[in-house]
């Protein structure tokens, strides 16, 4: 790697791809699941090598519940494996790992996996991978305003008191913006994935599926993000 490459503090990646990838090659959308779950956990591990602090993850919307039961059950039971069989390579890196999304109507067994690998990797100090599951970025920015409507009720907060930051401490989580966004599969669309954290982050959208994007395609979008000449509005051109 090239140590003059500036590294993106918080990224996202919107995982796409899978059900293409596994049609392409006559298996079924569930075979392109598990090839994009083994690759999750590589480029977490690459990122964290690297030196991403921030990985965001959108792995399942709200609206993946539409898909068919099949899929949809199969994927629940690749995030219980991600405890089960996976988990103990993060703890190792110490790579502390939180969840943003909607708890219902997830599974009784998802959730106890995922308050599981929360409470055991809470006090890591590595990076922090941050798994969008039941994730919708306006459904966050509801839930944020329930919060703080609740908040202002219960008389611990003023309205004249209301700041970003108050934004930020009611999300899901309290993380850093984003400061690339990477979208596999080439489609051109952020898909309701972290629309307020992603004010001011650059876009990068290779044309290869999910379980493609190798560490030398995250590579190639480091590369890709240090040629942009970022820009936080103002009078700059």
């Amino acid at each position: 790697m090239n140590k003059d490459l500036v590294i993106p503090k918080h990224i996202g990646i919107i995982v796409d791809g899978n059900g293409r990838w596994a049609q392409e090659r006559g298996l079924s959308r569930s075979d392109g699941h598990k090839a994009g779950f083994d690759r999750l956990k590589e480029i977490c591990l690459y990122a964290q090598e690297v030196g991403v602090s921030y990985l965001s993850l959108y792995v399942f919307s709200t609206e993946n519940f539409k898909r068919d039961k099949k899929e949809v059950d199969y994927l629940m039971k690749l995030f219980v494996l991600l405890y089960k069989s996976e988990f103990k390579d993060f703890m190792k890196k110490n790579i502390k790992v939180v969840f943003s999304g909607r708890r219902e109507p997830l599974p009784k067994d998802v959730l106890t996996s995922m308050d599981k690998i929360v409470e055991e990797s809470k006090n890591n100090t590595g990076m922090v991978v941050n798994f969008c599951l039941n994730y919708g970025a306006k459904t966050e920015i509801l839930d944020m305003t329930k919060r703080i409507c609740l908040d202002v009720l219960d008389g611990k907060l003023k309205i004249e008191d209301i700041t970003f930051d108050t934004l930020d401490e009611h999300l899901y989580q309290n993380l850093p913006p984003l400061d690339f966004v990477i979208r596999t599969s080439g489609e051109l669309r952020l898909s309701n994935f972290m629309l307020y954290q992603a004010s001011y982050a650059e876009f990068y959208f290779p044309k290869v599926y999910f379980p493609d994007f190798t560490k030398n395609e995250f590579m190639k979008a480091i590369v890709e993000f240090n040629k942009r000449n970022r820009r936080f509005g103002g009078n700059q051109s």
